[in-house]
């Protein structure tokens, strides 16, 4: 028996592809994973709070030091960790926004990447001072961009940071195994747009 986490970062409701490809993904693998379990956070319509400096200071003193304000600093960050940590498959719509992930999304990644909970920090170590501490999951992330291109070769592949960025942070913490599912053509809409979304639905059955 496998847990999920799903997570959808997109502010839209009904018109959001990858919100609505999510659901589906989800829907789908409880059909043929029944014994499965789901938990869903909607940073999208609830986002998660910056860091601050508060929590700076309280991520980076011992547990045995912090005083009452320290942990309450960090108790949202603590329960995001512990949810993310809890999961072995993560389903995660997460749409380009200006070639990268909406700042919701970066909000909720500079709370789960902790020193000591996702990583290690080890300074002595002069072969590798980080090391994860997220290892053996899957994830798949459904992504919704305004057109097509940004493919390795595509003409705006330059642009693309949203894939890059999240290779890497998932990559740093631990989490190597990783499927995107990409929805395109959103700004043109029509037959463009509805292929899309065809090609997407047919690779989540797959995958499923």
């Amino acid at each position: 028996m496998a847990h999920l986490l799903h997570i959808d970062s997109s502010p839209r409701g009904e018109r959001s592809h990858s919100r609505r490809l999510t659901r589906e993904f989800v829907e789908q693998w409880k059909q043929t994973h029944p014994s499965d379990t789901v938990t869903y956070r909607d940073i999208g319509r609830n986002p998660v709070p910056h860091v601050d400096e508060p929590w700076i200071a309280a991520a980076f003193t011992p547990p045995e030091q912090r005083t009452p304000e320290l942990w309450e600093a960090i108790r949202i960050s603590d329960q995001l960790v512990d949810e993310f940590l809890a999961a072995d498959i993560y389903v995660i719509g997460v749409p380009m926004y200006n070639c990268s992930v909406p700042s919701t999304f970066k909000a909720y990644i500079d709370q789960i990447v902790r020193i000591g909970r996702t990583v290690a920090f080890e300074p002595d170590d002069s072969t590798n001072v980080y090391k994860p501490l997220v290892l053996g999951k899957k994830m798949f992330i459904i992504e919704a961009r305004g057109d097509s291109g940004f493919q390795p070769g595509g003409r705006y592949e330059k642009m693309n940071h949203h894939d890059p960025y999240l290779i890497t942070v998932f990559g740093f913490i631990g989490i190597t195994d990783i499927t995107f599912i990409h929805v395109e053509n959103d700004e043109s809409g029509g037959q463009k747009l509805a292929d899309s979304i065809a090609l997407a639905r047919a690779k989540i059955a797959e995958l499923v």
